[in-house]
């Protein structure tokens, strides 16, 4: 099968499968202040990490909602760890509530303070990420219209763990229970790993060995 972007309907497919094939997709739990200092929070599943030294992350929002306006504004977000035992406070952070209606108190959750930028992190979360944005856009099409979507990168300035989530010095996938976006409806819990080298590490690859 093959079609234009944008044209799955035409092609018999009722939904646009775009967002299953790009997944399992990290979901960025943001948390800001606006102006007026009333903390907002908001699920984002176009999140990732995009450098490693200094640490940069983004997302993307379409339209400018509240989480990416305070974030323009101030300057400032927190990235929360999203999980599947805050799964459920974590969607209902997701309604659109008025401007300046917290999602903190929306879904029972906690806040706690940060050490280096002013909005709170989600207490319960066993991961957060301080960030402080370095560049903020609206994206166009190829032939330069604006999308009315944006583009938030901030770098990430302090790291929160809990300890129960470190295991041999390594941050615990399986403890945390750190969950992903899958598309549709969709989502997952990460329940296993496995560990493989590049072959600039020492791994091998085999000519026409098959990957499992």
């Amino acid at each position: 099968m093959f079609y234009e972007a944008g044209q799955h309907r035409t092609a018999g497919l009722p939904h646009d499968p775009l967002k299953a094939i790009v997944a399992p997709r990290p979901i960025g739990w943001i948390s800001t202040l606006d102006r007026d200092g009333r903390a907002n929070l908001a699920p984002y599943s176009f999140f990732n990490m995009v450098q490693t030294t200094p640490a940069i992350c983004a997302f993307g929002s379409d339209g400018m909602k509240h989480t990416a306006a305070n974030a323009v504004a101030t300057g400032e977000f927190v990235m929360n760890l999203a999980t599947r035992p805050l799964f459920d406070a974590m969607n209902g952070s997701s309604a659109a509530l008025a401007e300046g209606e917290s999602e903190f108190e929306h879904a029972g959750l906690e806040r706690a303070p940060c050490r280096l930028v002013k909005p709170p992190r989600v207490a319960a979360s066993p991961a957060s990420l301080e960030c402080r944005v370095v560049h903020a856009m609206e994206l166009h099409d190829v032939e330069g219209r604006p999308t009315g979507g944006h583009l938030v990168v901030g770098q990430v300035v302090g790291v929160h763990i809990a300890e129960w989530a470190l295991k041999d010095g390594r941050f615990d996938m399986l403890a945390a229970r750190t969950i992903a976006r899958c598309g549709y409806r969709d989502y997952t819990e990460v329940t296993a790993l496995f560990s493989a080298l590049r072959p600039t590490d020492g791994g091998a690859y085999l000519p026409g060995q098959r990957d499992r």
